[in-house]
């Protein structure tokens, strides 16, 4: 009841957004460049009221895969829009692999939870790669503190393992101001508390902690270069990571 009422509050808020553009617009250009931009998010909080935890989008993709393969273990990804968007470009997804993308962008660690059966355990994979936390930190559904992060990533943790499934708890990634204003939503200072705390408990779970932030970071912040918008990275960035998730993947396996 309080998603659909918070669902409802947002979407009268996005109209009231809408008229507000229009009345600042200058031009029928601009009018209709707002329209399209707040059409564009009332449709996006019409499909979050609609399915909270995005368990349509890989619904049927998940039903009409085949059977994993024993000589070729199935890994599945999970996480935000900084993994969906991995191999967009012209780099593609860990090419000739049975891995599974399985991000969904905005989400948070609650959403992640909830579809974690459909969209993990289901698949059977060997190995999943979790990399979750960066929009709990912005606050980007709801409020949610570095505890309640954690108690839901530890309940990730215990529902693989109890199907047999090791894990791979990948850190957050840095953000950088280069081109916008990332930090006011995603402090340094947020992002390096909670990656603390993921390689603590990668230790004390037995999972495996895959470091990118080190990788991608420049002193707090995500080298420019790696990046086009300061928060999700480019081809370069996903390029550094690839070998990294790989490496961490492959200690998994070996420890099964």
């Amino acid at each position: 009841m309080m998603k659909n009422r918070f669902g409802k509050i947002t979407l009268v808020i996005s109209g009231a957004m809408l008229l507000a553009g229009l009345a600042a617009a200058r031009s029928p250009q601009d009018c209709a460049a707002v329209t399209e931009a707040l059409e564009q998010r009332l449709e996006a909080q019409r499909r979050l009221l609609a399915d909270w935890a995005g368990l349509i989008r890989y619904g049927s993709e998940n039903s009409e895969l085949p059977r994993p393969s024993a000589g070729q273990p199935r890994v599945v990804f999970l996480g935000d829009e900084i993994t969906e968007y991995w191999g967009r470009g012209e780099g593609k997804f860990f090419p000739g692999k049975p891995w599974l993308n399985r991000g969904i962008e905005g989400q948070t660690t609650p959403q992640m939870l909830v579809r974690f059966r459909q969209d993990v355990i289901a698949l059977k994979p060997k190995v999943v790669v979790i990399l979750a936390g960066m929009n709990d930190i912005a606050s980007l559904r709801e409020p949610i503190t570095q505890g309640m992060s954690a108690e839901n990533i530890t309940s990730m943790v215990e529902l693989a393992k109890a199907n047999g499934i090791r894990v791979v708890l990948a850190s957050l990634t840095p953000v950088c101001d280069c081109y916008q204003k990332q930090t006011r939503l995603r402090p340094h200072g947020k992002i390096i508390g909670l990656n603390g705390w993921l390689r603590e408990y990668a230790a004390e779970s037995g999972s495996v902690y895959l470091d990118y932030y080190a990788a991608l970071a420049d002193g707090r912040n995500l080298k420019k270069e790696l990046t086009g918008d300061g928060l999700l990275p480019n081809e370069a960035g996903y390029a550094v990571m690839a070998p990294l998730a790989e490496a961490a993947i492959a200690r998994a396996l070996a420890a099964q």
